[in-house]
């Protein structure tokens, strides 16, 4: 199976080095900058689970793809998303299937209509890693996994085969028979982490001890109404699982919205908690759009700055 990962950055490049490493056919479709960093650097995972070296990966540049690829690996950030369709479009053809790993579900819609809904799977992932200042890749907890399937649930045989190209290749791959379920129950606790992360510039453990956890609890309420309304009411299990993770004492648990938001960097606001408003219809979420609010001045105020500099 030849595969396209879009991107060799923190997450692309984790699960694209990972199938490289165990001997999956794997290209990087990167810009020349990138191409010409793991060319002399090669593609590097740290990782405290074992670390990885890949000497100069394959890597395709925009403009350079021949053929189509089996499966394209999609993991850029939203705000990129317009930019990576128009650069691996040269790589669908007509068996090709597409995964994308993106937060929300708004990336399903534009892929549909460019591609066809036939030809996108569902798919998340869990792993918090980022990139250093020379391009290696940091593993920053030990979840690295891959979750995916067919968005009707049926266990074809493609996602059999896919499964099989996943399977023991350094990470955790699940297929899911609820892929859409569970990139709800994603959606939901990602919105309402990252909504209280950056509304209060605070990680879990200062929102706990500054007596506001009550704040995240609501939060992560209205997000699962919405969720809910939509036909996808996030699991009890799942529910409360999250809701302790926002309410631990001592969690250093920080969104990577917050981690980007204090860089002043992109940040995806209307694809994260935008989207999720836009769905909410008549289902009163007032403390949403505050967060809302708050992260679309910031993203003023970004472009206003920009202009002037």
């Amino acid at each position: 199976m030849r595969i396209l990962v879009v991107g060799a950055g923190a997450t692309g490049g984790y699960f694209g080095g990972r199938l490289l490493a165990a001997g999956r056919d794997v290209t990087f479709l990167v810009r020349p900058e990138r191409a010409r960093r793991l060319a002399e650097t090669g593609l590097v995972i740290r990782d405290g689970s074992g670390d990885v070296t890949l000497p100069a990966p394959p890597t395709v540049s925009a403009g350079g793809l021949r053929g189509p690829f089996d499966l394209v690996l999609l993991s850029c950030k939203a705000y990129d998303l317009e930019g990576a369709i128009e650069a691996f479009a040269p790589a669908v053809g007509p068996a090709t299937a597409i995964l994308p790993v993106l937060n929300g579900m708004r990336h399903l819609d534009r892929l549909d209509q460019r591609f066809g809904a036939g030809r996108v799977l569902g798919g998340l992932c869990q792993i918090s890693a980022a990139l250093d200042p020379e391009g290696r890749i940091l593993h920053l907890n030990n979840m690295h996994g891959l979750v995916f399937g067919e968005r009707d649930g049926l266990r074809t045989a493609r996602i059999e085969a896919l499964a099989a190209v996943l399977a023991e290749a350094g990470f955790q791959a699940r297929l899911s028979d609820i892929i859409l379920q569970e990139m709800w129950e994603k959606w939901v606790f990602i919105a309402g982490a990252a909504g209280i992360n950056c509304l209060l510039r605070a990680t879990v453990a200062d929102i706990v001890a500054a007596g506001a956890g009550g704040l995240a609890l609501a939060l992560l309420d209205e997000c699962a109404a919405i969720a809910a309304a939509q036909g996808f009411p996030p699991r009890e299990a799942w529910l409360e699982r999250g809701r302790g993770m926002l309410t631990e004492p001592g969690s250093p648990l920080m969104a990577s919205m917050l981690r980007d938001l204090e860089r002043g960097a992109p940040i995806e606001a209307d694809h994260v908690i935008g989207d999720l408003l836009r769905r909410a219809e008549s289902i009163a979420c007032p403390l949403l759009r505050v967060v809302h609010a708050h992260l679309k001045a910031y993203e003023a105020r970004r472009a206003r700055e920009a202009v002037s500099a």
